[in-house]
């Protein structure tokens, strides 16, 4: 039920800053970069998955593989990188006082799940306790 919520409070948050429900004032020329900076990660943590391995909620699937190579070499989480970062680009392109709190709503969500998540892999076994140890979770060689 906990990955449940977690996943509506990260829809609900993207819908939410997506939507056009105030006035806004944009900042493209930082906002373009950073969103493709955001789906590059994106799309190369895809690109790594098997389609059987990908969850968009925190619960470890049956029978799922550890992705240790790729960009998962340098930062255990790149789809939430790219969620994060992705999400950033659009908050700057549309800045308003709500869109900031919807974004700040959905980092510390973000945040939440990736924790949650990393407890759950803990269980698993000794594998990803070594991978964590070499890697970091969100920004390579900082965080």
């Amino acid at each position: 039920m906990k990955s449940k919520i977690l996943v509506f409070i990260q829809f609900l948050a993207i819908i939410l800053m997506l939507l056009p429900l105030f006035p806004t004032v944009s900042y493209k020329l930082f906002a373009l970069p950073i969103l493709v900076i955001g789906l590059g990660v994106g799309l190369l943590a895809i690109l790594k998955h098997p389609i059987n391995n990908f969850n968009i909620r925190p619960d470890i699937k049956e029978n799922c593989l550890l992705m240790t190579d790729g960009i998962y070499a340098y930062m255990r989480h790149p789809m939430y990188f790219s969620v994060i970062v992705s999400m950033l680009g659009v908050l700057l392109l549309k800045f308003s006082l709500l869109e900031l709190i919807f974004y700040v709503i959905l980092v510390l969500n973000m945040l939440v799940k990736m924790f949650y998540e990393e407890s759950l892999w803990h269980c698993e076994g000794q594998e990803y306790k070594e991978y964590a140890k070499n890697t970091k979770r969100l920004i390579p060689y900082i965080f």
